[in-house]
């Protein structure tokens, strides 16, 4: 069981185990009070780039907070369909499930790196290294998948009993030249 696991599968199944009850957390707490849910540390820094840079009021800023929400969320669907396809063997040898761990990725690192830029414009130190390792995080992971090729399938031996068995079963290529 173990030898099947790819180095892909295993590095996106220790993010999943940090980015879905994190992020799901964040989420939630966005959803149920969004302008306090944006004023959590883990959004601090988006929130004040939203409320003194972009001067948003109220009522624009609770949209965004809401489409924040949206995005973690989609980046937890994700990673949690990563997760149901990697438990499956034969889908994790061959590397079906990273395209689901490509998106959540993909759209992970935009937000993390949106949000590591907002909080260096408005000089939050904490937020800007949790996104900052987050950021790095996801950035290792999509470094890994691109080297860490798709399974070669395993070429299956059956020993012959007899000798002229194998000669039937050999084929033989004729070229013209």
């Amino acid at each position: 069981m173990s030898s099947n696991w790819r180095i892909t599968s295993f590095n996106g199944v220790l993010l999943a185990a940090y980015f879905i009850p994190t992020w799901a957390i964040i989420a939630w707490q966005i959803v149920t009070s969004p302008v306090r849910g944006l004023f959590e540390r883990p959004s601090v820094a988006i929130a004040l780039y939203a409320t003194d840079h972009l001067q948003l009021p109220t009522m624009t800023a609770v949209r965004f907070a809401w489409l924040l929400a949206l995005g973690r969320l989609t980046v937890v669907a994700f990673f949690a369909l990563f997760l149901v396809l990697t438990v499956r063997a034969a889908i994790r040898k061959q590397g079906s499930g990273n395209e689901a761990l490509a998106i959540a990725l993909g759209i992970g690192s935009v937000i993390s790196f949106a949000s590591m830029i907002m909080a260096s414009q408005v000089g939050e130190a904490e937020a800007l290294r949790l996104h900052a390792t987050e950021l790095l995080l996801m950035l290792g992971t999509a470094i890994v998948m691109v080297f860490d090729g798709p399974a070669q399938p395993q070429a299956v031996t059956v020993p012959s009993d007899h000798p002229s068995d194998l000669a039937l079963e050999q084929t033989e290529l004729s070229y013209n030249g």
